[in-house]
């Protein structure tokens, strides 16, 4: 996290943002990217300060880790405050992934999607609606059939932003369309709304130290727990099988899960299709073709 990161003097953002949220004086400053940096405060403690990409980014992200928090299963660093601009978390020192940790954190996150959600859809209580996975915006509008919801405010959004950024041709769009009009037949059985990290890819589990997991930068929404999974599946994790087999001690997937991994995987490809060009299209169609093929 902190390679290639330069220390310097305390400045008029970060810095300034760490000591009106924090009620603390700043002493140091490493700077870690253009957006997130560490601040040491005058007590001692070492703090993350995010620069807020979006309107309403930082309120999005710090209520997802509260009510990721709240459901006493996963880690997350504690939130010191934030505003329109910037948010001031923990700072997670960092270890090595293990094996032990890995079972650990498949405990703790079906833990975690086994404390619910009010609605598919759901946002975290005092998140807004209109919020982020990455620089992404994405809604948080509640439904109550999670084929239907999925369709309509994850795939479909951004199928036809990448349509209209051609990246994905409008030949293409009837293989997800399709895939869309299936997902009933596609979901398996129906299951009770989980509550989400919602973007848990490799680069959001940080692997601490004292061989706990930490999840962050959360797109955090009641959703289907196999979303969660799949992502994890996606970019891939390290000791993958230990973590799955951590979450199979407390609640074991559906049967045919693995089968339906390209129906979760559809929406943060079109993200990333939108956001970073042609490759992820690629792989988002083929993805739908291959769920729609089982």
């Amino acid at each position: 996290m902190t390679s290639g990161s330069a220390r310097t003097s305390p400045d008029g953002g970060r810095a300034a943002a760490a000591a009106r949220l924090t009620g603390r004086a700043v002493t140091d400053e490493r700077v870690l990217s253009g957006s997130l940096g560490e601040i040491t405060l005058d007590d001692g403690r070492v703090v993350v300060v995010k620069r807020a990409e979006g309107p309403r980014a930082a309120q999005a992200e710090a209520a997802g880790l509260r009510w990721l928090a709240a459901a006493g299963a996963v880690r997350v660093p504690a939130v010191h405050g934030h505003d329109d601009g910037w948010l001031v978390v923990d700072r997670v020192r960092q270890g090595p992934p293990g094996p032990r940790a890995a079972v650990r954190f498949g405990r703790d996150l079906a833990a975690l999607h086994a404390s619910g959600a009010p609605a598919f859809g759901a946002p975290p209580p005092g998140g807004p609606a209109e919020a982020y996975i990455g620089l992404a915006p994405m809604r948080n509008v509640p439904g109550g059939d999670w084929p239907a919801w999925y369709a309509e405010h994850r795939v479909l959004p951004y199928l036809r932003r990448a349509v209209d950024a051609g990246t994905v041709r409008p030949g293409e769009a009837g293989v997800v369309e399709r895939l869309c009009e299936r997902l009933p037949e596609l979901a398996g059985h129906a299951e009770p709304p989980a509550r989400l990290h919602g973007d848990l890819w490799n680069g959001n589990v940080l692997w601490g130290a004292d061989g706990h997991v930490r999840l962050i930068d959360p797109a955090a929404h009641g959703g289907h727990r196999e979303t969660d999974l799949a992502m994890l599946r996606l970019f891939g994790c390290p000791h993958l099988d230990a973590v799955l087999d951590g979450y199979r001690e407390v609640a074991p997937p559906a049967d045919g899960w693995r089968e339906r991994v390209g129906v979760h995987q559809l929406f943060p490809l079109l993200v990333h299709a939108v956001l970073f060009g042609r490759g992820y299209a690629e792989q988002a169609l083929r993805a739908a073709r291959s769920a729609m093929a089982r």
